[in-house]
């Protein structure tokens, strides 16, 4: 079948998407004995359309999946949407106009599990257009039952294994999210900020102590100074008043207490940062709040309760500066924790919530991380100092409507923690009811827990949230741990980390033999692209103006780990590639009608040297994209095509292939044979990277010859031979055509002008197999040995 005059990716990739789905090209096998290869799929978060930051990491990990596949592997490829955490939840308040707050509990729910129902399979979409070889079948939603069930299931066991607690005590708290957050949910951003040096009185002496934050005054608790700090020491034991609150505080020595910052001495409130919590509970204090969970001043604070912060801080200064309190005020650049959500600056305040205690397995978590293979190495650094920056035990508790709830209530009779059945799960305790009375005190009346657990509690269970859809408790065991989770570094600290925890708490296992780290995509200023410079290169508007393949293409143009500037002539280059592709594809089959799949007896001298350069890159690429390195295999094989196949031997055939009369049918079906296997073999070298290119162009000519119905289940090419004087007599019969093309381009004469080619005299008995070829490639009149080369017209 001839191939039309152009490619048209629109026609070409709707057209495939609905083949590969109809023929299940990519549906995991149950019943195989194939050797599984197991993907714990990212399931991207329902808060919007597929960004451009998402097409980068996704195709990576497609592209080791595909390849996985054409090593003949049973591929167990899910996917899943994660749509239960505060960025879903702020999307259906968006897209409906609503505050989750202003409504009641129930109905918000509905809401958001009715529009998701209506966005999910667009936002699914993207991901299959992007070309994405999942099993979609094997489909998850993180609010659904099924994950629901897990992740009820997954508290009440660590729950009995002691490894849970609900507490009283300092949280980090979101005043704009209004609920309580992890540690792994902050992230550094840097503030103008004000260092005011305020005065304290010992007695009748001053104290100057250094603050940003002047408005924690009231919630003042204790003084600390470096014990080797010799200008304090004679103030241990002392005590010092507090400006404008009069409050008394002890002054106290701690080592924390950086001797360099500020004048060197700071006031300990409860609570401005982990500084102050640490010491809150090492040196026994006191507790006072200064904050509402809306992020005002409380009754604590006198006449400045019910200011924000930042109005609080002001006229608090602005007092201080009137009592003559306050010595100076210098400008600083002030590092602060934000919600990574919102941005908002954090606040730590007592309050009730639930946690997963796990800071005791530190070395534990470690010594897991070295267990798994990481691509690149250098991530498990991140890993590593992340774990060994823990200060907090998981905070699991969120104060939001929409979520995966508690399993549990509260006997109103002792207190008790009633756990919902697990063959019941799962359950809304705000609906359901204990089936028991309180096995402690016998009451039947108790209170709902109204949290729901934080997303990262149920996106950590991944891997049990997919391999939970198959049936057969044999093959679960073959999934687990899984061969690969693939993901950007940024969340690390969040979805790696956080699954290693439970797969070991729950498991004692590693859940992944590796894990392949994508980068960001960067800006044209070296920064990450941010939301709002994503919507300018929207995925599905590339694929619309280039295709899914150039975008693929360009993905593939950075090492896992590495970041990629997003620049439009690499996917430009890509789409030419595929061109490329079309036109010497169009070339090729044009000239294989008539070929019979025979290897002849005889292959022509440059037919085994190109058959030797491709064994080359093939053993090449295999080896790197079994490590994970596809960008060997796109720089090889693209130089392969373009270089060596295009511009070399493509035109060196052309006259065995036009002239069997001359030159002979045995050197046509040489020339055949190699043709067939090179352009099949680069096909399948491209595949895991640009899919629908390389299908159309399969399903066109070889589908009938290979009797597969796609090549994206055929099996990776295999060295054909590796015939080394042919490559490096090759060489130098290509250094020579070059030289030809160079001296007609100088001469500005036509490619098709005669010449008389003279080469080295010492080459001749080389040279002799590759003549008719090189003669016919350059058009020489007549070729030559003597004492030196020459080229003449």
């Amino acid at each position: 079948m001839e191939l039309p005059k152009t490619y048209n990716p629109k026609e070409s990739e709707k057209k495939w998407q609905e083949f590969w789905e109809k023929n299940k090209i990519y549906e995991f096998d149950p019943k195989s004995k194939k050797i599984i290869y197991s993907i714990d799929t990212p399931p991207p978060t329902v808060s919007g359309d597929m960004h451009v930051g998402h097409a980068f990491s996704y195709s990576q990990a497609d592209f080791i999946a595909r390849f996985q596949r054409m090593q003949d592997k049973n591929v167990f490829y899910p996917f899943g949407t994660d749509d239960n955490g505060l960025a879903t939840e702020r999307l259906i308040e968006k897209l409906n106009g609503v505050k989750s707050r202003s409504m009641e509990r129930k109905a918000f729910v509905k809401l958001c599990l009715d529009t998701l129902e209506k966005i999910r399979p667009s936002f699914v979409q993207d991901w299959k257009n992007l070309g994405m070889s999942c099993d979609f079948s094997i489909f998850y939603s993180t609010i659904n039952d099924h994950c629901q069930r897990i992740s009820q299931k997954s508290f009440i066991d660590l729950y009995k294994k002691g490894r849970e607690y609900r507490k009283e005590a300092p949280t980090i708290w979101c005043t704009e999210c209004q609920t309580a957050i992890a540690q792994v949910e902050l992230k550094d951003k840097e503030f103008d900020s004000v260092f005011s040096d305020i005065i304290f009185k010992v007695g009748k002496e001053d104290l100057i102590i250094a603050t940003t934050r002047p408005e924690l005054l009231p919630s003042c608790v204790a003084i600390f100074y470096n014990p080797a700090d010799k200008r304090y020491k004679n103030l241990k034991g002392k005590k010092a008043k507090v400006p404008l609150f009069n409050q008394e505080v002890p002054i106290l020595e701690d080592a924390k207490v950086d001797q360099n910052k500020g004048t060197g001495i700071v006031m300990c409130c409860t609570f401005g940062d982990i500084v102050d919590i640490e010491w809150w509970y090492s040196h026994k204090l006191p507790l006072k709040s200064s904050f509402t969970s809306e992020g005002k001043l409380d009754k604590n604070t006198g006449k400045y309760a019910g200011m924000a912060v930042k109005e609080a801080r002001k006229s608090i200064i602005k007092d201080l500066e009137e009592k003559n309190l306050l010595i100076k005020k210098t400008p600083i650049k002030h590092t602060v924790n934000v919600h990574e959500r919102c941005g908002t600056e954090v606040e730590f305040l007592v309050t009730k919530q639930w946690f997963i205690r796990y800071l005791d397995l530190k070395e534990k978590f470690i010594e897991i991380g070295k267990k798994i293979k990481w691509h690149p190495d250098f991530m498990r650094y991140r890993y590593e100092n992340w774990i060994k920056g823990l200060n907090w035990d998981w905070c699991i508790s969120r104060q939001r409507y929409f979520g995966v709830p508690f399993p549990l209530w509260y006997c109103k009779g002792c207190g008790e923690v009633i756990l919902a059945d697990e063959k019941d799960l799962p359950v809304d305790p705000l609906v359901d009811k204990p089936k028991t009375a309180c096995k402690k005190c016998k009451s039947n009346d108790f209170e709902p827990e109204k949290d729901v657990l934080d997303t990262w509690a149920t996106s950590s269970l991944t891997p049990q949230l997919a391999i939970e859809l198959i049936k057969d408790e044999k093959l679960k065991q073959k999934l687990y741990p899984m061969d690969l989770r693939p993901q950007a570094h940024d969340i690390i600290t969040f979805w790696l980390f956080n699954t290693v925890v439970k797969s070991h708490l729950h498991h004692d296992k590693i859940p992944w033999h590796n894990v392949a780290i994508s980068g960001y995509v960067l800006n044209p200023h070296g920064k990450k692209l941010s939301k709002s410079e994503d919507k300018t290169i929207h995925p599905r508007e590339l694929i619309k103006e280039y295709s899914a393949d150039a975008l693929r293409f360009w993905a593939a143009s950075s090492k896992l780990g590495e970041d990629l500037p997003y620049q439009e002539k690499d996917i430009i280059t890509g789409q030419k590639t595929i061109i490329k592709l079309w036109n010497a594809s169009k070339f090729s089959l044009m000239h294989l009608e008539d070929y019979n799949l025979k290897k002849p007896k005889k292959l022509e001298m440059f037919d085994r040297w190109l058959l030797t350069k491709l064994s080359n890159v093939i053993k090449e690429c295999t080896e790197t994209f079994g490590n994970y390195e596809y960008i060997v295999t796109k720089l090889k094989t693209e130089n392969l095509f373009w270089k060596t196949f295009c511009n070399h031997y493509l035109e060196i055939i052309k006259d065995r292939l036009y002239n069997e009369d001359k030159r002979g049918k045995t050197a046509k079906e040489s020339a055949q044979y190699t043709l067939y296997t090179s352009l099949l073999s680069i096909l399948k070298l491209f595949a895991p990277i640009m899919p629908y290119i390389t299908e159309e162009i399969y399903q066109c000519y070889f589908n009938k010859k290979e009797k597969l119905k796609s090549i994206h289940i055929s099996k990776w090419p295999e060295e054909v031979l590796n015939d080394k004087v042919a490559e490096k007599v090759g060489d130098k019969a290509i250094e020579i055509l070059d030289r030809v093309r160079k001296f007609k381009a100088e001469n500005k004469k036509s490619l098709k002008e005669e010449i008389i080619l003279t080469l080295n005299k010492n080459d001749e008995k080389d040279m002799k197999p590759f003549i008719d070829d090189l003669k016919a490639v350059t058009n020489a009149k007549e070729i030559k040995f003597g004492k030196e080369e020459k080229i003449e017209l």
